[in-house]
């Protein structure tokens, strides 16, 4: 029966994908180097460590949002769940590597966004724990299907710039904001009512007015 691990190889921001994707290059060994695989249908679930890295003191203050004031991070933080995936790796013999895409948001709403922007540099610790099935001929040519055992993982430091980059591919000098309907209306009577052209001069106009009110007081 096929004994297989996983190494992650690097990773890279997908360049042309329709919305922001890093792609890790993740390489699949065999233990035994005759035997051939059909195929796996791979699934993977990847934690962000975040024990695992310090944090400089501005990151601390951006992700008080998260994990809240740093003399309570003894307590707050733990290792978050980033997402699950699932990959299916064609025919090979012995190893082979295969594009694991992973999907990301520039929601900030979610908390591995969050994380993720709160970092300056350096890299952030995953961990990739994988699971599925894996078809195999036997001694006759009889097609096979074995489960993954659920021990298999592989760690891999993700540099925080492959992230940034992904982003400032897709958004540009720029972030996303989810608002809720009826504040989005709130805001936009706000902008015609005053002729205001975009949304970063609403933005400022406001947030102006609000130092302006704190000086007062």
């Amino acid at each position: 029966m096929p004994d297989l691990n996983f190494t992650i190889e690097g990773a890279e921001a997908a360049q042309h994908a329709a919305s922001p994707l890093i792609v890790l290059k993740l390489r699949v060994t065999n233990s035994d180097p005759n035997e051939e695989i059909h195929s796996v249908v791979l699934r993977c679930q990847i934690q962000l460590e975040v024990t695992r890295r310090r944090y400089s003191p501005e990151e601390q203050q951006k992700l008080r949002d998260l994990f809240g004031e740093p003399d309570r991070w003894s307590q707050t933080l733990r290792n978050l769940l980033w997402t699950h995936v699932n990959v299916n790796v064609p025919v090979f013999q012995r190893e082979t590597i295969v594009d694991v895409p992973v999907p990301c948001t520039f929601d900030f709403n979610v908390a591995a966004t969050k994380y993720f922007y709160g970092l300056s540099d350096g890299v952030v610790p995953l961990n990739l724990m994988f699971s599925g099935t894996v078809f195999y001929a036997e001694e006759g040519g009889h097609l096979q299907a074995a489960p993954i055992s659920w021990e298999k993982e592989a760690r891999f430091s993700l540099p925080v710039s492959v992230w940034h980059q992904m982003m400032d591919i897709h958004y540009p000098n720029s972030a996303w904001l989810r608002l809720r309907r009826d504040i989005f209306d709130r805001l936009y009577d706000y902008k015609v009512q005053h002729g205001i052209p975009t949304w970063e001069q609403v933005l400022e106009q406001m947030l102006e007015a609000q130092d302006e009110e704190a000086v007062r007081s």
